[in-house]
């Protein structure tokens, strides 16, 4: 029987010694996946700063719009009889 729960003893041990690996595995492809997804905001950000400023340049650069004239309309007055 002696024999029997060492041999428990060290299964216990193992698989706790394999979970714990398990885990740390785990955490290093966590955080690379978490530098990656960094690494890829940054560069986007920098790609839509750049179009922005691209952009923006492009509209000050460009010449300036007049101003579309106002039409006046003219309407004729009724007369009425009221007013006469």
């Amino acid at each position: 029987m002696a024999d029997r729960s060492k041999i428990n003893q060290a299964d216990a041990q193992f698989k706790k010694m394999q979970r714990a690996e398990d885990g740390r595995k785990a955490m290093a492809e966590y955080e690379a996946e978490q530098v990656a997804i960094r690494q890829k905001t940054a560069r986007l950000r920098a790609l839509r700063l750049a179009h922005e400023a691209k952009v923006a340049e492009a509209e000050a650069a460009a010449p300036a719009k007049p101003a579309p004239k106002k039409r006046v309309v003219k309407r004729a007055v009724k007369k009425t009889a009221d007013a006469a």
